[in-house]
């Protein structure tokens, strides 16, 4: 195979060497490649980006050829990537947190002990665009809510939480913890093992808008410790111990998250992330895609430990198919560590720098590709 002429990137990316990729060759990248085959397999889209290569034609041919059946192997799987991706490095410091979906007992009507609601996302709720703005709103209000009198705003986390949409019967389900449902909003997803024995699944479906406030960080910048005694458990920890400033705490965080049941993923799929697919664990990587397309090649090395290698931090290549309130900037990652407990004691501990380098596919040669290639 000839090789390709370098794309013309913006700054922030700096090409470098497989090899000079720290944990690339203990890497098995023939997980990643799987998890990029469901885009092809669902006709998803990528998404719009200025990143080379990444337009319908070529694509197209990297599914043709994934589809190979030397691409089975972890060997055929770094033939892949090393013989038709280039590695550039973003230059800007990364950084990573780890995300997960929760698994909670709920029940389908109110009682006394649940009584937490998850919402269904109310009627007319839509993305506000630079076409449908008001001129009078914030430039940081993403969503707002079509009425007969045009755009509204919609209410916030503390508005929500007193009351502001309890005659729209927009329950989806109800909850024995306000911790847990917070978690829930932060994760996006949960899979609810519902007091009728049945087993539902609740995915992201819309929010309000506003922006979002990590309320560990405000509690660090409060004096209450420090950035490390607020992970995951640690502010869950906090949160249970101060149940007189638990709400108010939250009320700080405007961002409010709308669920809906999803149907579309089977019992041992992952919860479906943004880019309609079921997430895979530790392999998909929450992006912002204002800077990422969804399908990406992403290879992430942070400094924390790998939990399936004793002994090694963390290196892996990863595939861009979710995004978050939270994720904002060229390298700024969530990881998806899967269902249940344990993912969360994974994910809870994860914020760490990272360095991310994108695999930036090479030109479609003329001619198409077969999977004999």
């Amino acid at each position: 195979m000839a090789t390709p002429q370098s794309p013309e990137l913006p700054d922030h990316f700096e090409k470098v060497d497989f090899r000079d990729l720290a944990g690339w060759e203990e890497d098995d990248q023939h997980p990643a490649l799987a998890a990029f085959q469901r885009f092809c397999s669902n006709s998803v889209s990528f998404g719009a980006t200025d990143l080379p290569g990444h337009d319908p034609a070529n694509l197209a041919s990297l599914c043709n050829v994934a589809a190979g059946p030397n691409m089975a192997t972890p060997a055929g799987a770094r033939e892949f990537f090393e013989t038709r991706f280039t590695a550039y490095r973003i230059t800007e410091p990364g950084f990573v947190t780890g995300y997960f979906e929760p698994e909670v007992t709920a029940s389908r009507v109110r009682t006394d002990d649940f009584s937490v609601p998850l919402h269904r996302k109310p009627d007319g709720l839509e993305a506000v665009t630079t076409e449908n703005r008001p001129a009078e709103w914030p430039p940081d209000l993403s969503h707002g809510r079509r009425t007969d009198k045009g755009l509204s705003e919609m209410p916030d986390r503390a508005s929500i939480m007193a009351g502001a949409l309890d005659t729209e019967n927009l329950e989806l389900v109800w909850l024995a913890d306000p911790v847990d449902a917070y978690f829930i909003h932060v994760q996006g997803s949960a899979r609810l093992r519902l007091t009728d024995g049945s087993v539902m699944r609740v995915g992201y479906a819309g929010k309000t808008g506003h922006p979002y406030t990590g309320i560990g960080k405000l509690l660090v910048e409060r004096g209450e410790g420090t950035p490390e005694d607020f992970t995951m458990a640690g502010l869950r920890t906090w949160l249970t111990r101060n149940p007189e400033r638990r709400d108010a705490l939250f009320g700080e965080n405007r961002s409010y998250i709308f669920f809906r049941e999803v149907l579309e993923a089977g019992p041992d799929d992952g919860p479906v992330g943004a880019a309609g697919l079921p997430l895979v664990a530790g392999r998909s990587l929450a992006i912002d895609p204002a800077h990422l397309p969804y399908g990406a090649f992403v290879f992430v090395e942070a400094g924390f430990k790998d939990p399936d290698k004793d002994g090694r931090s963390f290196a892996r290549l990863m595939v861009a198919d979710d995004t978050g309130s939270a994720i904002k900037g060229r390298a700024r990652g969530d990881i998806f560590t899967g269902s249940g407990p344990w993912a969360g004691e994974i994910a809870g501990d994860i914020r760490h720098r990272a360095t991310f380098t994108v695999l930036v596919p090479h030109p479609v040669r003329s001619g198409a590709e077969t999977v004999s290639d």
